[in-house]
């Protein structure tokens, strides 16, 4: 079992999670967070050039049984990735999932995701 958490652009959501569906892998929770990387969008404030702190992002996170990580990787890069080639499009991030419990019916690893 793996946790997949990638953090994509705001304006990309509603792409990925129709590559997401797509792909069958409907089960995802999604937040709102801010951060940054590399990228440094600048803004124009009273003339003046400004670069904000923090940038917002959406941070999914998906956990899935091993057969779908690939699967699920190349959903989220399908839709995620801008034709702007710059910086900003965010990270994917793949973490081993110890153990997953479903509260309902308090079954364990695989069979509750």
């Amino acid at each position: 079992m793996k946790l997949i958490t990638a953090i994509i652009r705001e304006t990309q959501l509603e792409q990925v999670r129709e590559s997401l569906i797509e792909s069958e892998i409907e089960r995802i929770t999604v937040s709102k967070v801010s951060g940054h990387g590399r990228q440094r969008e600048v803004e124009i404030y009273r003339g003046k050039k400004v670069i904000p702190g923090l940038i917002p992002k959406i941070r999914i996170e998906i956990a899935v049984n091993d057969n779908f990580v690939e699967p699920t990787v190349k959903a989220i890069l399908k839709a995620a990735k801008t034709s702007t080639d710059s910086a900003g499009d965010g990270k994917i991030f793949i973490t081993n999932l110890e153990e997953c419990i479903r509260i309902r019916t308090e079954e364990r690893g695989s069979e509750a995701i």
